[in-house]
């Protein structure tokens, strides 16, 4: 054999060997850059799902039930003065300079006039805003009270970025002991949430839940049972 066709046979070997070599890396990468991305997705859809949940629990509070529509709690949450609050004078006029009303209780304190509470309304976002309960991480790593935008925009599942969905909202009672009491539930399924990632890596991840018997996305409260929890807590 010439020396020349061994040298391109060696050639053709030496290519052959290192496109081997990089479909086996790209195979033995694909599922870990599918978890990561899986894990990315997961914590960008738990950061709107608890913030979905502070704005239910303020409207529970306001108007005594969860809402099961997006357009209805954003909207009376954003511009109408109803949640009820209790605040706090201290009349330090009609203090006697003896009194130190730090040695009674409030109660003792408003019998005596020292201390008049009154039943006000203000906005319920305004009031998470002020608690700092309503904070959005911005891409920079900064944190800051989300806007009327951000808030309105809570509705859509952060991903895929080339098709939006909205996360599934409900909202009713269930019987428990005899009394109704108020549930809720926000979801995505991973069959949205994935949607454009690897078709049998998807099929994969959703096997392994039903395995564990687990639901195949990512949710926080019950319409069978009266908790707020999230299932990525």
């Amino acid at each position: 054999m010439k020396k020349s066709t061994k040298n391109l046979i060696a050639i053709v070997l030496g290519v052959a060997i290192i496109g081997l070599a990089y479909l086996l890396a790209s195979s033995m990468m694909k599922p870990i850059k599918f978890d990561n991305e899986y894990t990315k997705r997961r914590d960008a859809c738990a950061e709107k799902l608890k913030a979905i949940r502070t704005l239910e629990e303020a409207y529970k509070l306001t108007y005594g039930k969860y809402c099961a529509s997006f357009d209805t709690l954003c909207d009376r949450l954003l511009h109408e003065d109803s949640m009820k609050v209790v605040s706090k004078v201290i009349n330090y006029e009609l203090i006697p300079a003896d009194v130190d009303i730090n040695e009674m209780t409030e109660l003792e304190a408003v019998k005596k006039g020292y201390i008049t509470r009154k039943e006000v309304f203000i906005n319920p976002v305004t009031k998470l805003r002020d608690d700092k309960k309503l904070m959005v991480t911005a891409a920079d790593g900064s944190v800051h009270p989300m806007t009327d935008q951000e808030i309105l925009n809570l509705r859509y599942v952060p991903y895929p970025k080339d098709r939006q969905y909205d996360f599934t909202l409900q909202a009713g009672q269930i019987d428990k002991g005899g009394y109704l009491v108020p549930v809720f539930e926000c979801k995505v399924e991973l069959t949205d949430l994935l949607s454009d990632l690897d078709h049998q890596l998807v099929v994969n991840k959703l096997a392994e839940l039903d395995e564990m018997h687990r639901y195949p996305g990512w949710k926080v409260g019950d319409m069978t049972q009266a908790i707020t929890d999230g299932n990525f807590e």
